[in-house]
């Protein structure tokens, strides 16, 4: 059993949204949530999804689900105080049935520019490796700072990436680290890498497009907007 874990659980302060979390603002009268949930729910691989939503906010997301003919979300559950927790929610949720073959992809509900190329990639490298982590170039010089905020180092740009997601692992892997982080007293970690690492798994990266942007800010919603509206006439007008 392949299932997707779309965690949309943020308030969204950075967007300064006054009325809506970022995940339910719209373009072209669909939420960037369901944008997201449509790559999953196409996907002939995955069988079921899994969507973590704002507790306020889950009847409002089940609309959304019935009005777009969205038919493989088989839960939608409220997140936690961070995003770890969020997704252990999720996790909780499909527990029942899964087995030692089941493998999640876990994906945030406000990046919707992935790829049904992209979905397959991940679900194969979980198959060979039991991971795969979405990166991609860093196209940039990536630095690390002291306390002091002075540059301490600068890797090799060329043995750098950049984490986005999916990330993707056999069930029961995942859940065992989740489980452990909570016997040590971490609830914070930034993502699923971060944690998978800690306990000692070897993560494998599976490149995606740069395009892959999580929305967080204003400038993120009008570069989504832009990217899917160019893509839009690509296909309209054969560019």
């Amino acid at each position: 059993m392949i299932t997707a874990l779309i965690f949309a659980g943020g308030t969204g302060e950075r967007m300064n949204s006054k009325t809506k979390p970022k995940q339910f603002l719209e373009l072209h009268g669909k939420p960037i949530l369901i944008h997201t949930i449509e790559y999953f729910e196409e996907h002939p691989m995955v069988d079921h999804i899994a969507v973590v939503c704002l507790d306020s906010w889950i009847e409002e997301c089940y609309k959304h689900i019935e009005r777009n003919f969205i038919h493989k979300v088989k839960w939608v559950v409220p997140g936690g105080d961070s995003g770890q927790e969020s997704i252990f929610n999720g996790l909780q949720a499909i527990k029942e049935g899964c087995n030692e073959d089941t493998i999640v992809l876990i994906h945030d509900g406000v990046r919707p520019l992935i790829s049904k190329q992209l979905i397959t990639d991940n679900i194969n490298a979980v198959k060979q490796h039991r991971s795969a982590i979405t990166v991609s170039y860093a196209t940039e010089t990536i630095v690390t700072i002291d306390n002091n905020i002075n540059i301490e180092t600068i890797p090799n740009r060329e043995q750098t990436r950049i984490a986005k997601a999916p990330q993707s692992f056999y069930f029961n892997d995942i859940w065992r680290a989740h489980l452990k982080a909570q016997e040590d007293g971490l609830h914070s970690m930034i993502d699923s890498a971060t944690l998978m690492k800690q306990y000692g798994h070897t993560l494998h990266t599976v490149i995606s497009s740069p395009y892959n942007i999580k929305i967080t800010t204003p400038s993120d919603y009008y570069l989504f907007r832009a990217i899917y509206e160019a893509k839009e006439n690509s296909q309209i007008f054969g560019l």
